[in-house]
């Protein structure tokens, strides 16, 4: 019998990997996805599926969005997926495949998923993930799937999803032909879009400190340049 990854093995796995420094200020996004994902991934009742992928993928860009150097996010996003023996492509794969589906869909449409897809060409992707959900009565939810539904919500209608009223009446919708628990559902991701915010204004404040610190190096190269001796002046 092959013994359990443990979370120091997929850490060490991710090192192993991306050796260049995480900084700091990303740090933590880094390391909450890599605990998630791996305690998933060990879990004997998790099932991937393309909108936990979404989940994924979405938290990721958005969370990571302002790393700097823009290469590593790609590296850092590759080394979390493998560091739990998972594909990056199948996982980018999956979450456009399924925001392509949504930006053709209607809030009401995914709500109403079990009779307004079938009828829509190209939309299985989404209606089977959604049918193997429901139908499965050892489904294993977890915040990541939560956020993969906000996303869908939110590729279908951008305004409502930032109506909380009108995206918890549909993430209820969803909910209940799922049967996965709305409250949880609601709560994390209050959490998600509160972490988003904060790492959004901690972008702004490094942006900021990074454009003042570049004016001050300017202005002192301007100072520090040879002045052309004035013109003499005839008498």
């Amino acid at each position: 019998m092959n013994a359990v990854r443990t979370l120091s093995d997929t850490k060490r796995s991710f090192y192993a990997r991306h050796t260049r420094p995480v900084n700091s200020i990303y740090r933590r996004v880094v390391e909450e996805l890599m605990v998630e994902m791996h305690l998933l991934s060990v879990n004997n009742l998790f099932r991937y599926d393309p909108i936990y992928a979404l989940g994924v993928v979405s938290a990721y860009d958005r969370l990571m969005a302002g790393y700097r150097p823009d290469v590593d996010r790609d590296s850092i996003f590759g080394s979390l997926c493998r560091s739990i023996e998972a594909e990056p492509d199948q996982y980018r794969h999956d979450a456009d495949g399924l925001r392509a589906i949504a930006d053709r869909l209607s809030p009401l449409q995914l709500a109403d998923w079990r009779s307004a897809l079938p009828p829509l060409d190209g939309t299985e992707l989404l209606h089977d993930t959604l049918q193997a959900v429901a139908t499965n009565e050892k489904f294993k939810y977890s915040r990541l799937f939560a956020i993969g539904l906000y996303t869908l919500v939110e590729r279908a209608d951008t305004e409502i999803a930032r109506d909380t009223e009108k995206r918890n009446e549909i993430l209820a919708s969803l909910s209940e032909s799922l049967n996965i628990p709305s409250d949880k559902l609601e709560k994390d991701l209050e959490l998600y879009q509160g972490n988003v915010e904060k790492m959004e204004q901690a972008r702004i404040i490094i942006e900021d400190t990074l454009a003042n610190e570049r004016k001050k190096r300017e202005a002192k190269a301007a100072e520090s340049q040879p002045q052309d001796p004035a013109p003499e002046t005839s008498s």
